[in-house]
């Protein structure tokens, strides 16, 4: 059983008071309790893709602006946000796998901010490490290699103790590695492949955002593309879904209404070896999952409905007919063995609800702390384990996950036993519940520098559940 970030009511308004100093305004709006308005009454919109202002042979040049901005997420109601590219779901970044990009970010956000390429295996001075910020005014350039297999990434903030706030509030895109070995397979392609993220969030009663970080489970509205609880209309065909987790803590277990199945076809860091016939996902905050759905299997006229254990998400409206060539064939990416590791790691996450932390092997983040040193070109193996089982003698046990920057790995074992075959490819997120331990093993091989590891549940990241890598030669 899970409850809030903290076990005891006092000790949940100790939370709060020293949190809220970053909730805007300094005043906790009187709040509802969901958004008060009919389910699938608005249009899921797509994230429009970013072009390129520039371009040379072998590299894109992008340019973005941080903003506030406002949108309307409630129909009919302006909601004020934060946003890239003044859209809360984020202009969707697409490249090939390597070609090289650009992305210059102008900061007009009011104040500090920056960005991190979840996913991406990206020099350490571009992977928007938590005190490397844009100043207000200030614009800065980080540089995509694009040196990986094609996968759905996603682009976010990272501003230390802030990070959970602008994420919440909607500092969040997709970034798309199309892979070189991708065309050949037959997918479902161009409108038939589609980004859907979601995520969750609590209005007041004039439609702002309220940011609780004392109480990250009370946020029901469930959106998809920043609606709430939108409509998708689709063709009688094979659609490629993208989905992601955007959101600053929940954990997503998502079925289709009527039962039916869904093939899993990739994870965070890209295809998996072979399809996935499933009928439920589970996708904690950060993770990212691409599912094959056959609309063609249902009448015209059928509507179709994504849904979380809490509500309905999304509805497929099955309302024409098309022609499709795509497939999903039987072998997708082959898995390179893995290289023997060179060390073994123990990590523990746990929560310190008296002194207001969030810690790793029993120590908060702290910039000026390296937790390790490993080699580039090594792979080590990590076995990371969840001990919150009762946190602040609550009888509450409390999930986190874990999300390694530079490095992707692959799952060995969950408590000893193999992991799930949608956990089969590379990944970079995973989801570890109260008294558990995943088995994993990274691989190192591309930059020099420091880059931090984490639970990219966003709220215990902020007050300190976060480490310190140095990648050394």
């Amino acid at each position: 059983m899970t409850r809030g970030l903290l076990g005891e009511p006092e000790q949940q308004a100790q939370a709060q008071n020293m949190m809220r100093m970053h909730d805007h305004g300094g005043r906790v709006p009187a709040v509802r309790t969901g958004a008060s308005v009919a389910p699938f009454s608005v249009a899921m919109p797509l994230p429009p893709v970013l072009a390129p202002v520039a371009t040379l042979p072998g590299i894109d040049f992008y340019r973005l602006s941080i903003q506030p901005s406002t949108t309307e997420i409630l129909p009919g109601v302006s909601t004020p946000v934060l946003t890239y590219g003044g859209q809360f779901t984020a202009p969707t970044i697409r490249v090939r796998q390597g070609r090289r990009a650009l992305v210059t970010f102008d900061n007009k956000l009011g104040h500090e901010a920056n960005v991190h390429l979840h996913g991406g295996r990206v020099p350490a001075a571009s992977d928007g490490y938590p005190m490397d910020l844009i100043a207000n005014g200030k614009s800065k350039t980080y540089d995509y290699p694009n040196n990986q297999a094609g996968a759905t990434l996603w682009y976010h903030d990272h501003t230390h103790h802030m990070e959970a706030e602008h994420v919440y509030r909607g500092m969040h895109g997709f970034y798309l590695v199309e892979g070189t070995d991708e065309q050949q397979l037959g997918l479902p392609s161009g409108a038939y492949d589609v980004p859907i993220l979601l995520r969750d969030a609590l209005f007041d009663d004039q439609g702002g955002l309220v940011f609780d970080p004392a109480d990250p489970y009370n946020r029901p509205t469930l959106m998809a593309n920043g609606k709430s609880q939108p409509y998708f209309k689709v063709a009688a065909r094979k659609y490629r879904l993208r989905l992601l987790n955007g959101s600053a803590h929940r954990i997503f277990e998502l079925s289709l209404g009527n039962g039916a199945q869904m093939t899993q076809i990739a994870t965070d860091c890209g295809l998996l070896p072979a399809p996935v016939p499933t009928n439920k996902l589970v996708l904690s905050s950060g993770e990212r999952a691409e599912v094959v759905i056959d609309f063609g299997a249902y009448p015209l006229g059928t509507q179709v409905t994504l849904e979380d254990v809490s509500g309905p998400v999304l509805r497929f409206d099955v309302e024409r007919r098309a022609l499709d060539r795509s497939r999903v064939p039987d072998r997708l990416r082959a898995m390179v063995p893995l290289a023997a590791a060179t060390q073994t790691r123990q990590l523990t996450l746990s929560l310190d609800p008296v002194n207001i932390q969030a810690l790793i092997n029993n120590q908060a983040f702290d910039p000026n702390r390296v937790d390790m040193q490993v080699r580039r070109g090594s792979s080590e193996v990590w076995e990371v384990t969840n001990s919150d089982t009762n946190v602040g003698g609550s009888g509450f046990g409390v999930p986190h996950n874990f999300h390694t920057h530079l490095a992707q790995f692959r799952i060995l074992d969950r408590d000893g036993k193999a992991p799930l075959p949608g956990e089969a490819g590379w990944k970079d997120t995973v989801l570890i519940q109260p008294g558990e331990t995943v088995r994993f093993q990274a691989s190192f091989a591309d930059y020099l520098g420091r880059y931090v590891y984490h639970c990219h549940m966003l709220e215990h990241s902020a007050i300190g559940m976060m480490g310190q890598m140095e990648i050394v030669s």
